[in-house]
C-alpha cells in the first residue's frame, strides 16, 4: 500500500484514505455525513459546538470529527447511543442562548442551527439562558447587519474574515459568558475595517450577519406613480437567481430573470452587462494610454468595491495603480440619469435607479458620496441647488433580496417564460458576460486591448490560463514586440500579495485585476445561501456557456456601446467619459474613530 495511504474502520466498514485526513471527511468518504455547526471546510475547525463528536475505540472521550485526524487501524463509530446523546446535548446548550424567533429570522428555512435541530429531533432545551441581557444590534454598516444575539459563536465569520480576506475587522472578544464577535474597541462594522464584502454574513450558519435589506424602499418606489424605476441586473445574477427560486445549482436564467423583473413593476429592465462593456472601453484605453505613455503600472482594476475600500485602508499609498473607472454598477447609474433622461425626457429626479447585485459592497459603493455625477451634470443645465442632490444609484439589492421580493408576491419563477432585456441599455457581449467570474474583466479587457494595440483581430478570445480556479492566476501575451504579464488576484489574502510585491518593487506584472470575493462575483457575499466551492465551479460553467452563445463577444464591437459614443460620449478618455465614468479615491485611515 502507498505510505501516504492508511486504512480506518468506520461503523464496521474499511475505509482508506490519504494520511493526515480529518475524521470528518473519512467519514464522508465512507457515505456517512456527520452533522457539523462550526466546521466550515477550508476555513475553520473551532470545534466549539461539539455536534460533529464520534467514538473513536480506545480513547476515554469523544472525539470532535472536525479537529482530529484519522490514525493508521482507527476504529470510528459514528451512531452510538453515547454519540447521539452527546450531539443531542451539545446542540440544546447551543440553543439555550439562542432567540428562537424562527418564524420572524430572516434565515429561517435557510438556518443551519434550524436545520440540525430538524435533523438531531431536538425540540425544545432543557437548559435555561445563561447570558441575561440581548445585545444592541450593530446597524452602523451601509452594507450588513450585525445581530450578536443571533450569534453562536463558532467562529466562521472570524476566520473567513481573517483568513480568507486578511482583513480581520471581527474578533472573538471577551470571556465565559461575556464572549461575543466584535470589532476593534466595539465600534461596529460600519466604524471598522471592514470592506462590506459579506463573506461573513454567506458562511454566517444563522442570521447573527446578515445584508443591510432595501426591499421595502424599493417596493415603496415601485407604487410610486410619481417615479420612474428602472433596474439593472449583474451578469452573476442569471446563474445565481435560479438556485434562490428552488432551480438547480448554476442554472442559467437570464430570461426569466428578465420576466420576473417586470412582473414586479419596474419600469423598464436593462442590463448592467451593457456598462461592463462600457467599462471595458474606457479600462482598455486607459490601460493603452499608460502603456504608450509612461504612466503608473501595474495599472489595477477597479470594479470590485470591497477591494477597493481593501487597498484604500491598507495600502493608500497604491490608490495610483487603480484604474479610475468607476465599476459598470456606477456606470449605469450615471448614464441612465443622464443620456437616458435625456432619451426618454425624463426628469432626472424622479428616477430611480434600482441594482441587482451578487455583492452587499455594492450598497456602500452606492452610498459613497463621489457617485453623484448625474447630479453635477444636470445642476448648471436644470439650474438645480444643493437641496435638490441625488445620487446616481440609489438603491442595491443582492441576489437574496431579490428572490425575497419575488417570493412575497407570489411569482411563480419556474413557469416564468423568456423575457428580453430594453433598449437601449440593455444590449451586451460576451464579454460583459465573464464579467461574473473571476478573471473575466482582465480577460475582456485584454480582447479589447489587444486588438486596438496591435490593429489585428483577435482570434482566440478566450484566456485559458485566467479561467484556471486558483488563488493568484498569471499570464503572458505576446504584443508586438513586447511581451505583456498580467495577473488575477482571487480573494483579498491573494491580492495582499500582489500590492506586497509592488511595494517591494518587485512585481514583474502591466496589468492586475482583483476581486474581493472566491471566484468572482459568483461567489459575492450577496450570493444564495449555501455558496460553496463545487456550486461556484457550476455557476462559472453557466457564465461561459452564455459568453460563446453570444453572438458578438469582444465589448469594442457592441452598436449599441458605439451608439452611445456617438450620441453622447465622443470617445473614450473623453472630457464627458471622464465627468461620468472615472472616480476619484479616498485614502482611509485604518482606525477611522481615531
Amino acid at each position: 500500500m502507498d505510505e501516504q495511504m492508511i486504512s480506518c474502520t468506520i461503523d464496521g466498514k474499511p475505509v482508506t484514505v490519504e494520511r493526515g485526513t480529518r475524521i470528518l471527511d473519512a467519514c464522508l468518504a465512507a457515505g456517512i455525513k456527520v452533522p457539523t455547526l462550526c466546521y466550515l471546510k477550508d476555513v475553520s475547525s473551532h470545534g466549539s459546538c461539539g455536534v460533529c463528536v464520534v467514538e473513536v475505540e480506545g480513547a476515554k472521550r469523544l472525539v470532535r470529527s472536525c479537529m482530529h485526524s484519522v490514525m493508521p487501524g482507527m476504529v470510528i463509530k459514528t451512531q452510538t447511543e453515547r454519540v447521539l446523546h452527546a450531539r443531542k446535548l451539545n446542540l440544546e446548550l447551543v440553543l439555550a442562548n439562542h432567540p428562537l424567533l424562527c418564524t420572524t429570522c430572516e434565515r429561517n428555512l435557510n438556518c443551519e442551527l434550524q436545520a440540525l435541530s430538524q435533523q438531531l429531533g431536538v425540540r425544545t432545551s432543557r437548559f435555561p439562558r445563561t447570558k441575561k441581557k440581548f445585545e444592541e444590534v450593530d446597524a452602523t454598516s451601509a452594507s450588513l447587519i450585525r445581530d450578536p444575539n443571533a450569534c453562536i459563536l463558532c467562529n466562521r465569520c472570524v476566520e473567513v474574515c481573517a483568513s480568507m480576506q486578511s482583513v480581520s475587522a471581527i474578533q472573538l472578544t471577551g470571556r465565559g459568558l461575556k464572549t461575543k464577535v466584535a470589532t476593534f474597541y466595539d465600534q461596529g462594522l460600519g466604524n471598522s475595517v471592514c470592506t462590506n464584502c459579506g463573506q461573513c454574513s454567506l458562511v454566517c450558519p444563522t442570521a447573527a450577519i446578515t445584508e443591510k435589506s432595501q426591499v421595502q424602499q424599493v417596493f415603496d418606489a415601485l407604487h410610486d406613480p410619481s417615479l420612474t424605476v428602472l433596474v439593472q441586473t449583474a451578469p452573476a445574477i442569471r446563474v445565481g437567481l435560479g438556485e434562490a427560486m428552488g432551480l438547480g445549482e448554476g442554472s442559467l436564467v437570464t430570461g426569466k430573470m428578465v420576466g420576473a423583473l417586470r412582473s414586479l413593476g419596474f419600469d423598464k429592465v436593462f442590463d448592467t452587462q451593457f456598462t461592463a462593456d462600457l467599462t471595458i472601453m474606457e479600462e482598455a484605453y486607459e490601460l493603452i494610454h499608460r502603456l504608450t505613455h509612461q504612466g503608473q503600472l501595474p495599472m489595477i482594476t477597479s470594479c470590485s468595491p470591497g477591494w477597493i475600500k481593501f487597498i484604500e485602508t491598507f495600502y493608500p499609498e497604491q490608490v495610483g495603480h487603480l484604474s479610475s473607472c468607476k465599476s459598470p454598477q456606477q456606470m449605469f447609474g450615471a448614464i441612465a440619469k443622464t443620456f437616458y433622461a435625456e432619451q426618454a425626457q425624463l426628469d432626472p429626479r424622479s428616477i430611480r435607479v434600482v441594482s441587482i447585485m451578487p455583492c452587499t459592497a455594492k450598497k456602500f459603493e452606492a452610498g459613497r458620496s463621489e457617485m453623484d455625477s448625474s447630479f453635477s451634470y444636470w445642476k448648471e443645465r436644470m439650474n438645480l441647488s444643493e437641496e435638490d442632490r441625488f445620487c446616481d444609484v440609489d438603491w442595491a439589492l443582492t441576489t437574496r433580496e431579490l428572490a425575497k421580493m419575488l417570493k412575497m408576491v407570489g411569482i411563480d419563477f419556474a413557469s416564468l417564460g423568456e423575457g428580453e432585456f430594453d433598449d437601449p441599455l440593455g444590449a451586451s457581449t460576451g464579454g460583459a458576460v465573464i464579467f461574473a467570474s473571476s478573471g473575466g474583466v482582465m480577460e475582456a479587457a485584454l480582447r479589447t486591448a489587444v486588438e486596438k494595440l496591435t490593429g489585428s483581430v483577435l482570434q482566440e478570445v478566450e484566456f485559458a490560463s485566467l479561467r484556471e480556479r486558483k488563488g493568484i492566476r498569471e499570464a503572458a501575451l505576446q504584443i508586438g514586440e513586447s511581451t505583456v504579464k498580467v495577473a488575477v488576484a482571487n480573494t483579498l489574502a491573494n491580492a495582499r500579495v500582489l500590492l506586497d510585491q509592488i511595494k517591494a518593487g518587485t512585481s514583474p506584472y502591466t496589468f492586475i485585476e482583483v476581486m474581493t470575493c472566491p471566484d468572482g462575483c459568483l461567489g459575492g457575499g450577496g450570493q444564495p445561501i449555501p455558496t460553496n466551492d463545487d456550486i461556484r465551479a457550476k455557476r462559472a460553467q453557466s457564465i461561459y456557456e452564455e459568453d460563446r452563445s453570444k453572438p458578438i463577444r469582444k465589448s469594442h464591437e457592441n452598436p449599441a456601446i458605439k451608439d452611445l459614443y456617438a450620441r453622447f460620449l465622443d470617445q473614450p478618455l473623453s472630457q464627458m467619459s471622464h465627468h461620468l465614468l472615472h472616480t476619484t479615491y479616498t485614502k482611509r485611515l485604518e482606525y477611522p474613530f481615531d
